[in-house]
């Protein structure tokens, strides 16, 4: 009876880790869906004008990565990167405005901001972007667009923001993309 006993709670276990299994994948797919990026067709006017700010750093940096920090319409720090400059890995763009806005504001300031950057954030940026709890993240060319034109890994933003579940953020990709991708064809 016992062998009976211990099969059917097996059976039992096995279909509550199925049920599970279907749940956990439907919230992981809606949670994809609320975080892929929305197309540059929702861009303002605003987001380019931003954007514009943004690729204008980058043709200064060391590698064509720019970013601004704009909050409540105003632009409250700006980034390019300097890993050369600085002989520092992690001088991107985006965490180059981020220390100078921490600096600067404290990290108040970056919660609910908006982050405009002429490519879609790496792993460690997005790591941060998340972390300050940035309200949005609006990036010009995609990861897959920086790879063509040299070395990049391969996970976007959106998996990054899927992963996180404490703060959405809502991220914009494609703003002035072709203009941003010509800038890493240097």
């Amino acid at each position: 009876m016992s062998c009976l006993h211990d099969h059917h709670a097996s059976d039992r276990t096995s279909a509550v880790h199925s049920r599970r299994a279907i749940v956990t994948a439907i919230g992981a797919a809606a949670m994809l869906a609320a975080t892929r990026p929305a197309a540059a067709a929702d861009a303002s006017a605003e987001d380019e004008r931003y954007m514009r700010m943004a690729l204008d750093e980058a043709r200064q940096a060391d590698f064509p990565f720019g970013a601004v920090i704009v909050r409540d319409g105003q632009v409250i720090a700006r980034g390019r990167n300097l890993g050369r400059t600085n002989d520092d890995p992690t001088a991107h763009g985006e965490m180059v405005a981020i220390r100078r806005c921490l600096a600067d504001r404290g990290s108040a300031a970056l919660k609910g901001s908006a982050l405009y950057t002429s490519g879609e954030p790496c792993v460690m940026c997005m790591g941060a972007i998340v972390w300050c709890r940035f309200g949005r993240l609006v990036f010009a060319a995609s990861v897959e667009q920086i790879a063509a034109r040299m070395n990049q890994i391969m996970i976007s933003s959106a998996d990054i923001a899927a992963k996180e579940t404490f703060l959405p953020i809502k991220i914009t990709g494609g703003v002035l993309a072709d203009e941003a991708v010509r800038l890493f064809g240097k």
